[in-house]
């Protein structure tokens, strides 16, 4: 995800067999100019975490507690200032969830499942893209004055 704009900019398809944390690697875009990685307490491990550090990248993924060892305070308050950028990529699950029928994937076979999700994430870029043409005019303005 795009972070600024809200557009999605790289995506893969598994089954649903697959945890999302292993895929991290295949749905990073190199060629962000942006060197922290956003992501939920599932993707947390030290593996992840060595990882994301041998690769120039810094992690802001969300702390975790154990049972019976809840979160400090600061990793709490870590937690919470993570999301509010987070927040910003769950608007755009949300959209297609309200708006587009839903995350189901209803196909038989990965091909057509990557096929239908990917168009799902293009349609969403085109309406997201027209939302950001639509709102040009006022920006100028605003910078202008």
């Amino acid at each position: 995800m795009d972070n600024k704009h809200k557009l999605i900019r790289k995506f893969t398809v598994t089954d649903a067999a697959t945890h999302d944390s292993q895929l991290l690697a295949q749905v990073l875009d190199e060629t962000n100019t942006g060197a922290g990685v956003w992501a939920d307490r599932a993707y947390r491990s030290e593996e992840t975490e060595h990882w994301l550090g041998e690769g120039g990248y810094r992690s802001q993924i969300h702390y975790k507690g154990n049972r019976g060892k809840p979160l400090s305070a600061y990793k709490h308050q870590l937690n919470r200032m993570r999301s509010t950028i987070r927040a910003r990529v769950e608007h755009v699950f949300g959209f297609q969830h309200n708006s587009m029928g839903g995350k189901l994937i209803r196909t038989i076979g990965l091909a057509r499942a990557k096929t239908k999700i990917a168009l799902m994430n293009l349609t969403y870029n085109i309406m997201r893209y027209l939302q950001l043409e639509k709102r040009k005019p006022e920006m100028r303005l605003a910078y202008a004055t």
